[in-house]
């Protein structure tokens, strides 16, 4: 699978960024405000850091979402992986029925709300992956 966008047919259903960056910590609000103090990423509490970029040819705008979790989170599991991306998707159905027919396990569960559709997998490790496919934006 290519993500070179200079591809002329490329395929539906593939990863075109990284929507987030997540990992877990003992003590969250000492990290982040470490991360903050030094490297700028200064977080809000509902929403996380958020890092604005435009796709390749500027047709699209998206955001890579970085954020601490505390160590105790369920959101990573059935992951004991200390980290979770997110990967923005192009096509999810396209990218799952894909996937499936590859062998690839796919957590039952999936969720659609306001920011769009996410879907998880797990790795050749058995880490948890997030797949987030972003809602239209309404002309």
């Amino acid at each position: 699978m290519s993500s070179d966008s200079t591809d002329p047919s490329p395929q539906r259903g593939r990863i075109i960024g990284i929507g987030g960056v997540f990992f877990k910590s003992d003590n969250p609000t000492a990290l982040t405000d470490w991360y903050c103090r030094h490297l700028g990423f200064c977080n809000d509490p509902a929403t996380g850091v958020n890092f604005s970029w435009r796709s390749e040819d500027g047709s699209a705008a998206h955001r890579t979402v970085w954020a601490v979790f505390p160590s105790d989170t369920k959101y990573f599991e059935p992951s004991e992986s200390q980290h979770l991306i997110n990967y923005i998707v192009d096509d999810m159905d396209a990218l799952l029925e894909r996937l499936r027919a590859e062998g690839v396990q796919i957590h039952p569960q999936q969720q659609s709300d306001p920011v769009g559709r996410f879907a998880w997998i797990f790795d050749a490790d058995g880490n948890k992956v997030e797949l987030w496919e972003p809602a239209k934006l309404q002309p």
